[in-house]
């Protein structure tokens, strides 16, 4: 209840207007098909553009300028997140057809603000879910939930997804990858027929919000090929796993059904955009730089991460009590993590400059909350609380001042450097939190006008 309560408490605090073009592709997916019937995004490209919500002269260039070979205008945009957005849409379409009725001249056009704002909460609302997803996943396993969800939730670019940029699908992502997580924690114990095909269906979708995340497939993947239950010969396990294969692929091929007709209908072919295959290398040659670059990496970014990652080492060398369930989970988490490293690192825009942190990551919320569960589980004495609580605050500082230094264009946005925005944000910003807050409550506008002087 007191996270319901909070989630609604901030919502009037989430910025509800896209901006980038990631934002408009996704949100473009939902109004098409709920307005137009179809996944021609001409009109809803021209609008955005029309109505200045972008300003990039790459953005007509790319998806206004150029068709695909079935004759419409490209998106590099999966279908999942306009599908987790759709129930929040369908509230603000009715909303406003109602009002209309009652005399108000607000459009019923899906590009009206109850549409926009609709999209924005349902991916707070997906953050959020994600985070109470992965604190009940993290307590089954032993560790302090709770605690290390308030600390992902401030130290990393979840946040700036559920409230700075809720158009992209990384909360809808977080939200997805945790629900998967945790029915997985509920099917490995005995893998019943029902409770893998659940587990396909949810990983479809996971897919489909974005389709890195179907990698983290592997990890349960291994996990029945190594402990299914077995006892009664090599034929009957092999009928089993038929039984189980067969119900998996099923679900999948069904609940995937969606982005495969997209991809057919928009790109000719069942795969995503020529584009984007082009852009992976798989032999993954930036794997290492994507983790560790001082100027993009996912530590500097993101220096919780760290901590998580320590604690799901930890559990997987040396488990509490020699727990081995533990440490066959801690194991699987680490070869989730490692899952995303290397398709991150297999993409020639690794850097992702010009974004907030090393996104492609948010999905992985599950796995640093039960790692840092874990460790947080480990500090029995005081001296070690005390100092898992400093190192919490001073990622939640390092997360939140780079946020803003990133909305108010006072940093490069193609690039850390770790000494200038260290000054900025241990030294500079908290003389402006009154002016940053009130600038954010009231002229949130003002964070995407022209950059600052630095």
């Amino acid at each position: 209840m007191a996270i319901a309560c909070l989630c609604l408490l901030t919502l009037p605090a989430v910025a509800t207007r896209p901006h980038t073009a990631d934002e408009i592709e996704y949100f473009s997916f939902l109004r098409s098909l709920w307005f137009d019937r179809d996944l021609s995004f001409d009109n809803e490209y021209r609008y955005f553009v029309e109505h200045r919500f972008t300003t990039d002269p790459g953005f007509p260039a790319t998806f206004l300028d150029q068709s695909t070979p079935t004759g419409v205008r490209p998106t590099f945009a999966t279908i999942g997140a306009a599908i987790l957005w759709a129930p929040f849409y369908a509230i603000a379409d009715a909303g406003v057809r109602v009002a209309r009725a009652l005399g108000s001249d607000v459009a019923a056009d899906g590009f009206s603000r109850p549409y926009l704002t609709a999209v924005a909460w349902g991916s707070a609302v997906y953050g959020w879910l994600a985070l109470v997803l992965s604190a009940s996943v993290a307590r089954q396993l032993g560790g302090l939930g709770a605690a290390a969800a308030v600390a992902v939730a401030l130290g990393t670019p979840l946040l700036f997804y559920m409230y700075a940029q809720p158009g992209f699908a990384h909360a809808c992502s977080a939200c997805v990858v945790a629900l998967f997580v945790w029915t997985w924690m509920r099917v490995r114990g005995s893998w019943s027929v029902p409770g893998v095909a659940a587990l396909a269906a949810i990983a479809a979708l996971m897919t489909m919000v974005r389709e890195q995340d179907a990698f983290i497939v592997i990890a349960p993947a291994v996990d029945y090929l190594a402990h299914a239950p077995g006892g009664d010969g090599v034929a009957a396990w092999v009928r089993r796993a038929a039984a189980r294969f067969a119900a998996a692929a099923a679900a999948f091929a069904v609940c995937f059904a969606p982005q495969a007709l997209a991809y057919i209908v928009i790109n000719g072919h069942l795969g995503p955009s020529p584009i984007v295959a082009n852009k992976m290398v798989w032999s993954a040659p930036w794997a290492m730089a994507v983790v560790f670059s001082p100027s993009h990496g996912w530590l500097a970014w993101t220096p919780l991460v760290a901590v998580a990652l320590t604690g799901l080492i930890a559990a997987a060398v040396a488990p509490p009590g020699g727990d081995r369930r533990l440490r066959a989970v801690a194991v699987l988490l680490v070869l989730a993590v490692t899952s995303q490293v290397y398709v991150s690192g297999s993409v020639a825009t690794w850097t992702l400059a010009g974004a907030f942190g090393q996104r492609r990551f948010v999905g992985l919320t599950v796995c640093l909350v039960i790692g840092i569960a874990w460790l947080l589980a480990r500090a029995t004495s005081r001296s070690r609380r005390v100092l898992a609580a400093a190192v919490v605050v001073l990622a939640a500082l390092w997360n939140v001042g780079l946020a803003f230094q990133f909305a108010e264009r006072s940093m490069d946005r193609q690039r850390l450097e770790l000494a200038r925005n260290a000054r900025t944000t241990f030294l500079e910003l908290p003389m402006r939190v009154p002016s940053l807050v009130y600038r954010y409550l009231f002229d949130r506008g003002s964070f995407y006008a022209a950059p600052v002087e630095r």
